[in-house]
């Protein structure tokens, strides 16, 4: 509680803007503040690329505050045009309904929700009317809107914006006056992409005699190669374990590139920096599974963690099997007649597509119960081991156990 939260997420790397430091950090000197992240609900799980915004909700009430989430019910039906080529589409009030329920799950795990505040903007913008709209929009700039980012992007590329889209920042500036009316909520962060956004709240909250209001924006975090972070060549990495299994979560972690170790401790562990540096200056591989381990640990749980990093032990010690591998489960009859290899790749989530699995296959990828595989190849019950599984090994690292039911 006595940290101080600029102090800590400065020496963390979360920081890349504020609209005003000094004025913050007068506001913090009295604890139980408020401050909220937007997170609009277009799927069933973010992924991995959203996580540093919960960590700062996360680091924001381990330094004393009240976090604010605010599930985005209302601006999901129009969604955000930031760095996007062309509308989102549309999406029923029954899929955003389950989308939020199951995004719930894993704020829970993150952020302690009985001492946090958890909003759904559509509680206040659907009671918006056209004439409501209207008169928020007098304090809006049709020429300093047109140069926002997310404009420009499809005014150069002679692609479409809907004038739904194009209000897309009054309404999540509108968010953050409701939140400061209701809530007493003065500061909004987020990713470096919503720094428009983000000022719009707080020139509307000045224009409209709310208090004082700041802004903070957290870099948008790639790879040190270049790649945006959260994808794999698999796709996503997803946060909800019912989408992605801890041992695969616990797995992207692990193969983190040497350069991004220390850095990736600091934001997505809340091991201290005395003890990073120790790790940075130790063996590379030990850091690894030290940010595996605690960053694994802090979204499923120590145990599932530790099952992880012991899983990913046993494989390397040789063994090749552990209890703890993702399972999936074949049919019967579908064994007993034979499953194309290729097949079971995708079934694995090892590929996309056939055409991938075929590639991997190609390039000797993929492995059944350690040895060979050919493109054509039919897993049965034949190739069974004693103890009723087949391995299924996607290169060193990536492994599952297929079972018949």
């Amino acid at each position: 509680m006595s940290q101080d939260f600029i102090d800590t997420i400065k020496a963390r790397g979360f920081v890349h803007q504020f609209t005003d430091e000094d004025g913050l950090r007068t506001l913090l000197k009295t604890p139980g503040q408020r401050a909220y992240i937007g997170f609009d609900c277009t799927a069933k799980s973010l992924h991995v690329g959203s996580l540093l915004q919960i960590m700062l909700l996360r680091w924001w009430q381990k330094c004393g505050h009240t976090p604010i989430v605010l599930l985005g019910g209302g601006t999901t039906k129009i969604g955000d045009p930031s760095g996007k080529d062309e509308s989102r589409p549309v999406i029923t009030d029954e899929t955003i309904a389950e989308n939020m329920a199951s995004l719930a799950t894993v704020f829970g795990k993150l952020v302690d929700l009985k001492q946090a505040i958890t909003v759904n903007n559509d509680d206040w913008l659907s009671k918006l009317s056209l004439m409501d709209m209207l008169q928020i929009g007098r304090h809006f700039s049709i020429n300093r809107m047109v140069k926002q980012k997310s404009v420009q992007l499809r005014l150069e590329r002679d692609q479409e914006m809907s004038l739904l889209e194009f209000n897309y920042s009054v309404m999540q500036a509108y968010d953050f006056v409701e939140l400061n009316k209701i809530h007493g909520c003065r500061l909004q962060m987020g990713g470096s992409d919503q720094w428009g956004n983000i000022v719009a709240g707080i020139d509307l909250n000045r224009r409209l005699g709310q208090k004082e209001v700041f802004g903070v924006t957290s870099p948008l975090i790639t790879t040190a190669s270049g790649a945006k972070m959260g994808k794999t060549a698999n796709g996503a990495v997803w946060l909800n374990a019912d989408m992605l299994s801890p041992y695969d979560y616990w797995q992207f972690w692990r193969n983190t590139e040497d350069a991004d170790v220390g850095k990736f401790l600091k934001l997505f562990t809340e091991l201290s920096l005395d003890e990073i540096a120790v790790l940075e200056n130790g063996n590379i591989n030990d850091a690894k599974k030290a940010l595996a381990t605690e960053a694994t640990a802090l979204l499923h749980g120590r145990s599932e963690a530790d099952k992880a990093a012991q899983t990913a032990a046993d494989i390397f010690a040789g063994s090749g099997v552990s209890d703890n591998l993702p399972v999936v489960m074949v049919k019967h009859a579908e064994l007993e007649a034979g499953v194309p290899v290729y097949a079971l790749v995708v079934q694995a989530g090892f590929a996309a597509s056939n055409g991938e699995a075929r590639r991997l296959i190609k390039g000797n990828g993929i492995k059944v119960n350690d040895g060979a595989t050919a493109e054509d190849m039919r897993v049965s019950l034949a190739d069974m081991t004693a103890d009723g599984y087949i391995k299924l090994s996607a290169g060193k690292k990536r492994h599952v156990l297929i079972k018949a039911e």
